[in-house]
């Protein structure tokens, strides 16, 4: 029997148990765990409104290793989900490696001290899982994790060398909030403030955050927005899978008002990751914040527009050059009608649960850590297609303006 225990209970686990209870020739046991029991039945009711499923909920401080191995041999799932903090990834990847169950994560680890998000602890547990005959997927999301694939499917179908690599992620998504954050708001503001590194010539450059940005026209009539190079995570796993890369960026779309209220919040250290003493107590300045931010789970309702993610890959085929751009767009609107949930929870939550399918299939399993690349990227792309992330690829480079269709 198929069991898995996803952990965590904000809007990309709920989209993830959605789209796998949707699945039930391949999730046969669905178990949902949080340190918050009630979100949890929040999505269990969910889900069993949509699709008729039963999931099980269970209490778990993801922190606690002994409390994550407990869980863990009383449940005994075939693979566990990790939809969570960051923070919480190798205590989580121990707890796997104690009892036996294969892990799946969407975004790396990041220690709570230091914003700067890196493979590099994770890949260390390389050798102890293939020891044990587990398997180990990273990032497998949208950011990273289809842009991964994306990426690895062009090489394959489309390159003989792909030379240069730019992801675009844009969210042409509008609320009614003054300020929010469209994930976790504490992991977003850490991950967009951080110094941006993108690669060049062999090496990660290092420039101030939101320094460099430029004007993209999304296809589709999305619409046109400013994007600015920022560090992202698969710039990491990509330039080691591809030597043959001489740059690669990563750009992400932010709104005047959203880059306004974070310079004043920053300016006022509201965005500080170390504690200060307040009143004889100790407070993370930006952890208070994330408790005055709305719930980024709780914007599916008031939030219209697409989102439009992908990559612009640009290298040489039989000797002449080539450029391709493959990209998802995803509604808004649609995606809260099936999950209840906004399209940045959904676009994660999808690849979690497509990643996880594969797995459990034996058709992306071998003993070790890997990151997405490393798999044929075929049935991953066919997944995307029919479970409800459609893909376009259009041969031209959009950051061209002349070489549009």
């Amino acid at each position: 029997m198929n069991t898995i225990l996803i952990v965590g209970a904000g809007g990309v686990s709920s989209v993830t148990a959605h789209k796998c209870a949707q699945l039930p020739q391949v999730f046969h046991k669905i178990h949902l765990a949080s340190r918050t029991l009630s979100k949890c039945h929040l999505v269990a009711a969910s889900v069993r409104q949509r699709t008729g499923r039963e999931i099980s909920t269970h209490h778990l401080d993801a922190d606690n290793l002994d409390e994550s191995i407990l869980l863990l041999r009383t449940l005994r799932p075939d693979l566990l989900l990790n939809l969570a903090l960051p923070y919480q990834n190798l205590t989580l990847m121990e707890a796997c490696l104690a009892t036996g169950t294969s892990y799946l994560d969407t975004a790396n680890y990041e220690p709570r001290e230091i914003a700067r998000f890196e493979y590099k602890w994770q890949w260390q547990y390389h050798e102890r899982f293939r020891k044990q005959n587990l398997c180990a997927l990273l990032g497998s999301g949208f950011d990273p994790g289809v842009t991964n694939v994306f990426t690895s499917f062009a090489a394959k179908h489309y390159f003989d060398e792909i030379v240069e690599l730019d992801i675009v992620d844009v969210n042409g998504g509008e609320n009614t909030e003054s300020f929010a954050t469209n994930f976790n708001s504490e992991i977003n503001i850490r991950e967009v403030s951080a110094v941006c590194r993108h690669w060049e010539n062999g090496q990660f450059v290092e420039s101030p955050s939101f320094s460099t940005h430029r004007t993209f026209s999304c296809p589709e009539g999305i619409g046109d927005f400013e994007i600015y190079r920022m560090y992202h995570e698969e710039l990491e796993s990509l330039t080691e899978a591809y030597p043959s890369l001489r740059r690669a960026q990563f750009w992400m779309s932010f709104s005047p008002t959203y880059l306004r209220n974070l310079k004043v919040l920053s300016n006022v250290g509201m965005t500080g990751i170390q504690p200060v003493d307040y009143r004889e107590k100790s407070v993370v300045p930006l952890q208070f914040l994330k408790s005055l931010l709305p719930d980024p789970g709780s914007l599916g309702e008031s939030t219209t527009g697409k989102t439009c993610i992908g990559c612009i890959i640009r290298g040489t085929k039989e000797e002449e050059h080539r450029t391709i751009y493959i990209y998802n767009s995803c509604s808004h609107e649609s995606s809260f009608a099936e999950t209840g949930s906004q399209a940045v929870s959904y676009t994660t939550g999808i690849p979690a649960m497509i990643g996880a399918k594969l797995m459990l299939q034996g058709r992306w399993f071998e003993a070790g850590v890997w990151n997405m690349e490393h798999f044929d990227p075929d049935p991953f792309m066919e997944d995307l297609n029919t479970l409800g992330l459609p893909w376009s690829i259009e041969e031209h480079d959009p950051f061209l303006k002349a070489n549009r269709p």
